[in-house]
């Protein structure tokens, strides 16, 4: 679905082409913790251009040799996506790029009267000087030349014109605009970008840092007034709290806007989790686009909805990047979203089976527990194996435990119709709980317990646990037994009751 009659963007000075330069590998890896291999460089490289970025930022070549190889051994993959260099106004910067092999450089100098005084302490016009010498330089050696004004929101307008008009007149190809600590608001980005479009020719470039978590808005905005160019990274890394989301951009450029920028969208989840994995910076789960809950959904309004048009809670398809959709059970489960899981995991239910599985997902998730899919179906074959004839069937279990003293279980199990009753004591209640079993169906059956296999479904204290077990008889019959439960000693049971119950019906039927 596409917004566009909505926001009537016609109105908009949209730049005829809006290109991605993507800097995850430059200042995505200066996101505090992140220190990137050239092996791993080479990896997110090769799927971004496989996502079509119009550039790539494959580092900063003068700050150390491991940059400069990683940028050659990028460039010699022979990728569609330009590869850029990262470089001060310096010479020996610039050399570094050269160096690298790379034939677009991305050259900066700090413009605001902070960085003037406090970090340069140079003059206006030895600020324009360095600029300018740089840009002329780089042209002189064949490069493409993009020119970053840094701080350049806390620059006096005047100047800010002035040094862009002075590298513009030495061939700059693009002006690039940083919000270096991420102070602009939408209102006033389209405001600054309209100013700048209006008295210059060049193409603008915008890099904005998300301080205030307004990063996209900015860059939107700028975008709407005429950017021709939106610097990103993939998940929004970056220096302190990061930069333009390269996902949530692209995806709100051609869903809200109707802009198609002509790349592969649906690779935007597998590199993001890549990303994710290699920078060892997680993802929250409800980070836009590619957060694990993107496309989660618990309600059960919200998921009758989905379940009948997924347009109803969801602004775009989770295919369209790569995701899925997930229904995810808890206390807000409704009967639909229980149905339709049980659907996709080929699972049939008779109406009171139905009731009584539903019950326990709404009575776990009023427990404070969320239920995973693994948890619905142990639950749902548990439930299913109950229906079966059990000539055993447990009627009542306690446990009793003291200092240095064995556990003590006792049990009651209806056997055949007949109540029985007994106490066993043992090395753990599980121990215990299962010697009293034994000892209440030894005329029964003699059995015995060839596997015991007891698992945490989910993590937390409060997880469910699910027991299967092996039993065999004397007659040489072997069955499996499962059971999931929140009491561990309840689901050690019901499991090897459940084995013995397939061991007696097949006795009887010999």
């Amino acid at each position: 679905m596409q917004y566009k009659e909505m926001f009537n963007i016609e109105n908009m000075n949209f730049a005829d082409k809006i290109y991605i330069f993507d800097t995850t590998l430059r200042d995505g890896e200066q996101t505090p913790g992140v220190a990137l291999t050239v092996d791993e460089k080479i990896q997110i490289a090769q799927k971004l251009n496989n996502l079509g970025v119009d550039k790539i930022e494959v580092g900063f070549p003068a700050s150390s040799n491991g940059e400069i190889e990683s940028a050659r051994k990028i460039n010699d993959l022979d990728l569609q996506s330009t590869l850029v260099g990262l470089a001060r106004s310096l010479k020996n910067d610039i050399d570094a790029v050269l160096d690298s092999d790379l034939g677009y450089i991305h050259t900066f100098i700090g413009t605001s009267p902070l960085h003037r005084d406090f970090k340069l302490k140079k003059s206006k016009e030895e600020i324009i000087d360095s600029a300018v010498s740089a840009v002329e330089y780089a042209k002189d050696h064949g490069l493409t030349v993009e020119f970053s004004a840094e701080d350049a929101t806390r620059t006096e307008r005047d100047f800010l014109l002035e040094i862009f008009s002075q590298v513009s007149d030495a061939k700059a190809d693009f002006l690039d605009v940083p919000d270096t600590v991420g102070v602009l608001t939408p209102l006033e980005s389209r405001e600054l970008i309209t100013d700048l479009k209006n008295k210059l020719k060049t193409p603008i470039s915008v890099h904005f840092h998300n301080d205030f978590g307004l990063a996209t808005a900015n860059s939107l905005a700028a975008i709407e007034c005429g950017a021709d160019q939106a610097h990103v990274t993939v998940n929004g890394l970056g220096e302190r709290t990061g930069n333009c989301s390269l996902e949530e951009l692209v995806m709100t450029l051609k869903v809200a806007y109707g802009i198609d920028l002509g790349l592969d969208t649906t690779r935007l989840y597998s590199l993001s989790n890549l990303v994710g994995r290699l920078t060892g910076v997680k993802m929250p789960v409800n980070k836009p686009i590619v957060g694990d809950n993107a496309f989660a959904h618990e309600s059960g309004i919200h998921v009758h909805g989905i379940l009948n048009n997924s347009s109803t809670y969801e602004p775009m398809s989770p295919e369209m990047v790569g995701h899925s959709r997930r229904i995810v059970l808890g206390k807000h489960t409704g009967a639909n979203s229980l149905k339709s899981k049980l659907k996709e995991y080929h699972i049939d239910l008779n109406d009171d089976q139905f009731d009584s599985v539903f019950s326990q997902i709404k009575s776990l998730g009023d427990s404070g527990k969320c239920v995973t899919d693994d948890d619905l179906v142990s639950i749902a074959i548990t439930e299913l194996a109950s229906a079966r004839e059990t000539p055993i069937i447990i009627k009542g279990m306690s446990i009793s435990m003291g200092a240095n003293v064995s556990p003590t279980a006792t049990v009651k199990l209806e056997i055949d119709g007949v109540e029985k009753e007994t106490a066993q004591t043992g090395v753990g209640p599980v121990d215990a709980a299962l010697s009293a079993v034994r000892e209440l169906i030894q005329e029964d059956i003699d059995m015995e317990l060839e596997e015991y296999n007891l698992e945490a479904i989910t993590g937390g204290t409060d997880a469910l646990a699910e027991v299967f077990v092996v039993s065999s008889d004397s007659h040489g019959n072997k069955s499996t037994g499962r059971s999931t439960n929140q009491d561990i000693v309840m689901a050690s049971i019901l499991a090897v009751l459940d084995s013995i119950n397939k061991l007696l019906l097949i006795q009887r039927t010999q």
